[in-house]
């Protein structure tokens, strides 16, 4: 079908057509776009068209180009967040309509290192829980989770933290209440250790959202470093003029 003119910029109404095309399934997720010279002459436009119609789309995340390969259909995120929130993972995929899990874990305790005892105020002597999780969303994996957390901070044993939220075994405790956290978000092309675990190759980017979480009294009770599959999450935050 041809791009019909009108008052607005040529390459406005193709952006808007092929996003519609998107939404309709003319193409799908993950479908490669055939190539700039059938789409364009598809659409009864220039390629130099086209193109900027295309730079427009890649930069909203609608489509991914790959060199040499082709441009393709960016798939939708199935989780959407407001950064601005303190939300569990295991909330996420619930609202999302979908069952969380837990397929990996690994704890350990060590003494904390110099940077460590900075971040959380310690002494040498204290003990350092490290928990590594993979959170899955119906048993497919989506999170890569590391979190760090003194021992005297947690109420629960190892088989209990498997299930349950750092959060819930921290306040459990009684000592503690996480009421903020200070966050930075990272995208990361490649993870070695992060990538093999979550299933994904080169072709998948990572989030990495580092957070620091601190209770009432401005004491930081938890570290934690999550690696999100960038194709299952979005990370929105709100902005209030001040």
């Amino acid at each position: 079908m041809m791009v019909k003119a009108d008052q607005r910029h040529l390459y406005v109404q193709v952006i808007e057509h092929l996003k519609r095309d998107i939404e309709t399934g003319v193409f799908k997720e993950n479908e490669r776009f055939p190539s700039e010279f059938e789409l364009a002459r598809t659409l009864g436009v220039s390629r130099a068209t086209l193109r900027e119609a295309l730079r427009v789309l890649e930069e909203e995340k609608v489509i991914v180009r790959k060199h040499g390969v082709g441009t393709f259909v960016n798939p939708k995120p199935l989780f959407s967040s407001g950064i601005e929130h303190l939300s569990s993972i295991s909330s996420m995929i619930r609202d999302a309509g979908m069952e969380p899990g837990t397929i990996f874990m690994d704890v350990s305790e060590t003494n904390p290192r110099e940077e460590e005892i900075a971040k959380f105020d310690c002494s040498r002597n204290d003990s350092l829980v490290t928990i590594k999780r993979v959170r899955t969303a119906d048993g497919t994996p989506v999170v890569y989770c590391i979190d760090h957390v003194l021992s005297k901070n947690l109420s629960a044993g190892t088989e209990e933290l498997l299930d349950n939220s750092i959060f819930d075994a921290i306040e459990k405790s009684g000592s503690k209440r996480i009421v903020q956290a200070v966050a930075h978000i990272e995208p990361v092309g490649y993870d070695d250790e992060a990538s093999s675990i979550l299933r994904c190759g080169v072709e998948v980017p990572l989030l990495v959202l580092q957070q620091h979480h601190y209770s009432e009294e401005g004491e930081m009770v938890l570290y934690s470093k999550d690696y999100f599959r960038a194709d299952k999450f979005n990370f929105h935050v709100v902005r209030k003029r001040v």
